[in-house]
């Protein structure tokens, strides 16, 4: 929840750095800053950090009235990550267990995010993430689940790092993966319009959740995405704001892959900051 003051802190300072994108008067900052603070104040116990920031945005947009402040860092997330994908391909032909590598591959890429840092090094994180077990390792369950599985839904995150769930789903090599995307832009979060550049339609279906919230928040997503994430046999959720959103269901079905990223997320997964992770809820409580 947002009560958690380190989580209100996080989401100043990703304001603060998109306040100074936009080109708005100090006053209006200023008033920003204010509805922030009184959103804060009324919400603080009864909303989620995601659900939050999602709030934040809409007002945000009403004073610069720009509805992708990220849209150029989207594009270039998307296009740094394509000219990487060459690379990747050796590194997986070259690989004794192509379904972990790639695995490694889809969770590094989820440094690219423009709400948590601005100055992530993608490359050094590959090399950290191939080098690295993971801090919760449920892996193997993973791997059992998309065999069995006659349905995944993947529930996808940030521009650029759709490029490495592409090539993650390309190895699962299922007949049946649907791929999630925000409703609208919100930070740098992959809409269809990111599905569409990178190609994902050539490895899944793609629909959108028809929300923006920076995560997957149920009651507020469409009747379609609901459909297809109540029949889903398999669920893989990319990024913190997913987790936060689903964790709380406790759903045997759900398997979160992310870096973790900040200290509040690790206190609660018990694991390092910076560290990667392949968790699923319902195998920490019989591990």
């Amino acid at each position: 929840m947002i009560s958690d003051y380190r989580c209100f802190f996080c989401l100043v300072k990703s304001f603060e750095k998109l306040l100074e994108k936009e080109s708005i008067s100090v006053q209006a900052k200023n008033r920003f800053t204010m509805d922030m603070i009184n959103l804060y104040k009324t919400n603080q116990e009864k909303t989620g950090s995601p659900e939050f920031a999602r709030n934040l945005h809409w007002i945000l947009k009403g004073y610069t009235n720009n509805p992708d402040p990220y849209k150029a860092e989207k594009r270039k997330s998307n296009i740094q990550a394509l000219k990487m994908l060459p690379e990747m391909g050796d590194i997986l032909r070259q690989s004794k267990d192509p379904f972990i590598t790639a695995l490694k591959l889809a969770i590094a890429g989820n440094v690219i995010d423009y709400a948590a840092s601005q100055n992530f090094n993608l490359e050094n994180t590959i090399s950290k993430s191939l080098k690295s077990g993971f801090a919760i390792d449920h892996s193997e369950q993973l791997r059992r689940a998309v065999n069995k599985a006659d349905s995944i839904l993947y529930l996808g995150d940030n521009a650029g790092e759709i490029v490495f769930d592409k090539l993650f789903i390309q190895t699962l090599n299922h007949k049946k993966i649907i791929y999630a995307v925000r409703g609208m832009p919100v930070i740098n979060d992959a809409t269809m319009e990111d599905a569409d550049y990178i190609g994902m339609k050539d490895v899944a279906k793609v629909i959108s959740n028809g929300y923006d919230a920076p995560s997957t928040i149920l009651d507020k997503s469409s009747d379609e995405f609901r459909s297809y994430f109540y029949s889903a046999s398999l669920i893989i959720a990319k990024g913190q704001g997913n987790l936060e959103g689903l964790v709380d269901f406790n759903d045997k079905r759900i398997f979160f892959l992310l870096m973790v990223k900040c200290n509040v997320m690790a206190e609660y997964l018990q694991v390092e900051k910076d560290s990667f992770a392949v968790y699923n809820a319902l195998n920490s409580v019989t591990n």
